[in-house]
């Protein structure tokens, strides 16, 4: 499985930016798909992450403002990001790992995660 995160750049506070994670090498559909971010000495943290079945999940500092999903054609999950802030700053990466088509609670754990992509830039100026 390789993954490859796109779209990341400089949004003023107030604004939107969407970012991808193409997965390529298996079947998609049968993986849960997250995001992370991580901001300079900072912990890795979880962000939002989206099941086969289209289950999310959302850090209370994105929920409201942040969304998810998966093109199960395209093999690419999205993470549309509005009302940006500074504190949104951060190396953005996307993780996945196998799930099947079993029903399984979103993952919030970095070590939940098998696979990760290379982290695309996004930095929120105020």
């Amino acid at each position: 499985v390789q993954l490859q995160a796109s779209g990341g750049g400089l949004v003023q506070a107030g604004g939107s930016l969407t970012i991808g994670c193409a997965f390529v090498g298996r079947t998609f559909s049968m993986y849960a798909v997250g995001w992370f971010r991580q901001a300079p000495g900072k912990e890795r943290e979880f962000v939002a992450a989206v099941n086969w079945n289209d289950t999310t999940g959302y850090a209370d500092s994105v929920k409201g403002r942040f969304t998810i999903s998966r093109d199960n054609v395209g093999d690419t999950v999205y993470l549309q990001m509005d009302r940006l802030k500074p504190e949104d700053t951060a190396v953005y990466y996307c993780a996945a790992d196998y799930s099947g088509h079993n029903i399984v609670e979103i993952r919030t754990s970095p070590g939940s995660y098998g696979y990760w992509g290379q982290g695309t830039q996004v930095t929120v100026s105020s």
